[in-house]
Parts: C-alpha cells; structure tokens; sequence
C-alpha cells in the first residue's frame, strides 16, 4: 500500500512539472543589429554619422525591451563603435538561434535631393529602382572586408546582376518578416513618423539569417532636418519607442499561436 501511495504521489509530481514547463513562457531571442561600426561610418551627415545613429537607436530599443519584456533575450551583433562584417551579423543571429532579426540603419540621398520618414525592408525582390539604391549602399560594407569577392561568391555590390539572385531565393519565413516589418510602420505612423512603407530589396545582412528578419531605415541623416532629429534625444527615444512596441505586438502574436 505504501509503494502504491509514493507511485501515485511521484506520478502526481511528475504532472505538475510538466503542466508547469508547459505553462511556462518560451524564451524569445531577439537580435538586434546596429549597421555600420568602426571604420564603417554609414552615411554621413552634416554633422553625424549613420553608425552611431544606428547604435543609439539600437540600445535604446534593447533597454527597452530588457526592461519590460521579462521573456525575450536580447543578443547584440554590436553594443560598441566596432565594425562586423556582414556575413557574422546573421551568423551570430544563426548561433543564437533567434526568433526575429532587426537590423537598424539610416537612409541617405544624393546630394541635393531631400527625403523625409521611415520605412523597412524584408529581403525579397527590388525592381524598384529606390530600392535597388538603397540595397547597394547599404550592402557595400562588404568592400571594407578583406577577401569579399571569394567569401561572398563574387558578389558585387554596386552590380544590378549581381543581385539576379535574390529574384529566386524562396524565402520561408517572408510571410512573419514581412508582418514585422509592417507592425513597425504601423508604430512609426501612430506615433507621428512619416510612414514610408514596407518594401523589399536584396540586402546582404539578411539573405543569410535562418529567421524573421527585416531592416529598418530610420530617416534621411542628408537632409537637416531628419539629420537633426535622428541626432536628438527625443528622435532616438522616439524611433526606439516605435520599435520596441512592434517588437512587443510581434512576440505576444507568436507567443499566443
């Protein structure tokens, strides 16, 4: 009798563990990106540069999450001024085994030309010829690594042919990058950013992440006006709040499927 009496109670034990692990929320990993670093500057302004925009803003948006997201893990492909190639971004995205890839940058314009607002990018087709643009600025961080030619398969970043490949690559998880992609605008919007869109163009950075994954273009550093609010505290806190509520939306989304 007493061995039928610890059985039951192990047996009863044993359920309660496991409805509880089962209760319990999933760690979420979250990676986040700051563009350029070190002796990549991005885009120049004025007066600033694209990469220390881009790690502001990245911070920020970690704080944030760090502080109010209990469950999601933040990983960091930069928290300093230091330069990563492009293909250790999505690697250390691949290692952590993320749930969601965010990488951050800011936008640019010829000189004269002026632009305003925000927009983001999931990887995908680009027949637009803005987006075309914008996919080889940003992509032509590869020239600062030593070897690219070899190491990114004779990529050239200035070539439209180079970028034939991305017409075909069937990408499973376009479906939730692009709802990423989305939430954040629809968050720049109702907190009174200039809505730019969602498009999709052949960056680099996210042609090897193995999850959801978008790039976000925070405004215009070539215009002054846009260059003086990314530069500002209010801009950062702003652009990050935006951020981190899609982030937030995003996660309770997946979480409650």
């Amino acid at each position: 009798m007493r061995k039928t009496i610890i059985t039951l109670l192990c047996l009863c034990l044993c359920a309660v563990v496991q409805t509880a692990q089962a209760q319990a929320p999933q760690t979420f990993t979250l990676v986040l990106d700051a563009g350029h670093g070190g002796k990549d500057p991005g885009a120049l302004g004025k007066n600033g540069r694209e990469k220390d925009i881009n790690l502001a803003v990245t911070l920020a948006v970690g704080k944030y999450v760090e502080q109010n997201l209990k469950n999601v893990k933040v990983v960091y492909t930069r928290k300093t001024d230091v330069f990563v190639e492009l293909n250790e971004r999505a690697a250390i995205a691949n290692r952590a085994k993320a749930d969601l890839f965010i990488s951050i940058h800011t936008n640019a314009l010829p000189k004269g030309a002026q632009g305003r607002g925000s927009e983001t990018y999931t990887l995908g087709m680009h027949r637009a010829a803005d987006n075309l643009d914008v996919a080889k600025r940003e992509n032509s961080a590869i020239m600062l690594e030593k070897d690219y030619e070899s190491r990114y398969e004779g990529f050239d970043p200035k070539s439209a042919e180079s970028y034939i490949i991305f017409e075909f690559m069937q990408d499973k998880n376009m479906e939730q990058s692009v709802k990423m992609a989305t939430l954040i605008q629809q968050k720049f919007s109702s907190n009174g950013r200039l809505d730019k869109g969602v498009h999709q163009a052949g960056f680099l950075v996210l042609r090897a992440t193995s999850m959801p994954s978008c790039l976000v273009e925070l405004g215009y550093i070539t215009t002054a006006s846009e260059e003086a609010y990314l530069t500002s505290n209010k801009g950062v806190n702003e652009l990050a709040t935006s951020i981190y509520q899609a982030i937030k939306t995003y996660q309770a989304n997946q979480q409650s499927h």
